[in-house]
């Protein structure tokens, strides 16, 4: 869901891999170490899967919301604005993969035949993962599997060769629709702007006009497009994405508590300690110090 990540120009998110120069990230997740049992929401050009191992919670991408319980994943296709979420914060434990489309573009024959129809069916955001279907509990199978082989000699060439069962297993078994017209939400592209502004400039004073303007819309219409896509208000998601920023910092610096706020852009550091608590149910110097490692964000 919400691995480590940098803005690529286009203001979507560029996953850092496992192993560098191999396009594959796969971690262990737990639901309960976002802010708010709420990931951030994101896009990327990589093909995300969830596969949920323990608990529950709620996927939402492009505003479409699904239920993911214990047994059941989630495919997501390139580019769809999506984020995981626990409402009534029960603890969900799952696998979370991404990988670049380019992996499976050996030659451009292939590339043309299975990767760009997927890639470019408008009709195909996500598919919901079912255990009770063959093909889909398969998929789900190969995902805890790639988990699994991480740290073996040849683990590259088994997760490549995974990747490879995956979509074969999702270009037979779609819905074809490769005639549908292209869908244009404009709605959802002021979002991602928005979205893209708050990410770059969230060390800065932020204000909803700015976001607005960001979204070349209105204040009203702002706070609108947040709630339907990814039902939070613009201030919301700015103080979950310093949070985020703000764990990071805690686990991989040694800052203080009142530089990391600075850092982040809370206006002191008891707002951003008072913030914490509520959020984490723990303060920033506990949090430190019970936590070695941050989960890997998308």
């Amino acid at each position: 869901m919400d691995t480590r990540s940098f803005i690529n120009p286009d203001s979507s998110e560029k996953v850092q891999y496992n192993t560098e120069h191999f396009p594959v990230y796969v971690k262990r997740d737990i639901l309960s170490t976002y802010p708010n049992y709420t990931a951030v929401s994101h896009w990327h050009d990589d093909i995300e899967l969830i596969a949920v191992l323990s608990g529950h919670m709620l996927y939402n991408v492009n505003g479409e919301v699904t239920r993911l319980d214990a047994g059941n994943g989630i495919f997501v296709n390139a580019r769809q604005l999506h984020y995981g979420c626990s409402k009534d914060r029960s603890e969900c434990i799952f696998i979370c993969v991404l990988f670049h489309p380019m992996l499976l573009c050996t030659s451009r024959y292939l590339e043309q035949k299975f990767v760009t129809p997927v890639l470019s069916d408008a009709s195909l955001p996500w598919h919901f993962l079912d255990r009770g279907t063959a093909w889909e509990e398969q998929v789900l199978s190969d995902i805890v599997k790639m988990y699994g082989v991480l740290t073996e000699n040849t683990a590259e060439l088994k997760l490549q060769s995974l990747v490879c069962d995956i979509w074969s297993s999702l270009y037979q078994n779609r819905s074809v629709h490769e005639d549908a017209p292209p869908v244009r939400n404009h709605h959802l592209s002021a979002l991602r702007d928005m979205i893209a502004y708050i990410q770059e400039h969230y060390k800065e004073r932020i204000s909803l006009a700015d976001i607005a303007r960001a979204g070349g819309v209105g204040k009203t219409s702002c706070c609108a497009i947040f709630r339907q896509f990814i039902n939070q208000t613009p201030n919301t998601y700015l103080t979950d994405y310093r949070l985020r920023r703000g764990m990071e910092l805690l686990l991989s610096t040694n800052l203080t508590v009142t530089e990391i706020c600075y850092e982040v852009g809370f206006s002191g550091g008891s707002y951003f300690t008072e913030t914490f608590h509520k959020y984490l149910g723990c303060s920033p110097g506990e949090y430190r110090k019970n936590h070695t490692a941050l989960p890997a964000l998308q």
